[in-house]
């Protein structure tokens, strides 16, 4: 999974990035300091991962893993290349899924680069770039489609489509808030656009508005209201206490957090939200050699899911011996989960769930 995280200069973009990822962007109080995207890889944390290792004592402990991509800051007209418009965009695209941090915090020590703190504007500033860029694209598209509708008729559904998407990003809105049914999201898929990729707002607030209860904060309301209306998730997160937590070791991370009401810092609950929004789950591999997540879309079904581990595994699947996680944990090992008739035997047509500890049988 790959997340771009962005947002106007000097919104915290940069300190969130160094934070979750530990990667060492460069941070300024200046707008470009980040001017090529940083990358940093963070491993998805799972206790039951953990309670595996405990149980198998592996050769090889591998979590599931995150991309994350800061993106250089965004200003007016990127859409047309000002700034670093044009890279910052193309950037994104490659994304799966976006996190929009919003400064939602007072500091007169920190320049904003449109001179005041407002939530609502600056969301507009950024999805307006976005919607731009997109209606560009879609224009291209629909003109391509008009040329192949006249050797096929079959291409008027995409077309209706099209035209339809664009009137709503005309409108100032984006693709994501058009309802589609799932055949149109896939023939929107195929365009690739920037609005129709899942948005995270993260609403990035002072330590003291943790600290004092964050509905206090005046802005989150509007966030909330604006990512309402587009169908996007929300997250409260302080930029600067996950600063601070990066280097204490997991006890005094867990008294820190604890006195500020907080049971899981921002990245673990910056991970839920994106696997919850892209409607991802894991299943786990478990043994001597290896303990392993992996992730998948939920509704994956065996073939498919034993296909993330070797294409082998798809070509040639026999079967997938399941048991679920809590009964694995509740039974104290696989044969005393056999015994009880836990440990399944699943054909090619069963649905994955969440938590499965799976071994795939195949032959190719």
């Amino acid at each position: 999974m790959k997340l771009g995280i962005v947002g106007l200069p000097n919104v915290g973009k940069s300190t969130l990035f160094n934070a979750i990822t530990n990667a060492g962007a460069q941070s300024a109080n200046y707008p470009f300091c980040t001017i090529e995207p940083n990358v940093g890889v963070v491993a998805v944390p799972d206790k039951r991962l953990d309670k595996l290792a405990e149980m198998y004592d592996p050769e090889k402990y591998t979590p599931a893993m995150i991309e994350f991509v800061d993106i250089a800051g965004l200003v007016k007209g990127a859409s047309k290349g000002e700034g670093l418009g044009n890279k910052f965009l193309a950037n994104i695209r490659e994304c799966d899924a976006i996190v929009h941090v919003v400064r939602c915090f007072e500091d007169d020590d920190i320049v904003h680069v449109e001179g005041s703190v407002d939530p609502a504007r600056d969301i507009e500033t950024i999805n307006l770039e976005l919607i731009l860029s997109d209606v560009e694209m879609l224009e291209r598209r629909i003109d391509k489609t008009k040329k192949l509708l006249k050797g096929d008729k079959k291409y008027q559904t995409d077309l209706a489509l099209f035209e339809h998407v664009l009137e709503a990003l005309n409108a100032g809105k984006s693709a994501r808030s058009v309802e589609m049914d799932d055949d149109e999201k896939k023939i929107m898929a195929e365009v690739a656009l920037l609005t129709t990729k899942p948005v995270i707002y993260a609403a990035n607030m002072s330590d003291a508005d943790f600290s004092e209860g964050i509905e206090n904060n005046k802005y989150l309301a509007k966030v909330k209201e604006i990512a309402d209306e587009e169908h996007a998730g929300v997250l409260p997160i302080c930029a600067q206490i996950e600063e601070e937590i990066v280097d204490m070791d997991a006890e005094e991370k867990e008294m820190f957090l604890s006195d500020l009401g907080l049971e899981e810092s921002g990245l673990d609950r910056l991970i839920k939200e994106c696997y919850s929004l892209l409607g991802l789950i894991s299943y786990l591999t478990a043994g001597k050699p290896e303990v392993r997540a992996w992730t998948i879309k939920k509704g994956t079904k065996a073939p498919q899911a034993a296909g993330k581990i070797h294409t082998d595994f798809e070509r040639g699947f026999i079967r997938a011996e399941v048991v679920s996680f809590d009964d694995l944990m509740a039974c104290g090992s696989i044969a005393a989960a056999k015994e009880k008739g836990l440990y399944r035997s699943e054909g090619k047509e069963y649905v994955m769930n969440d938590g499965d500890v799976v071994l795939f049988r195949f032959n190719v």
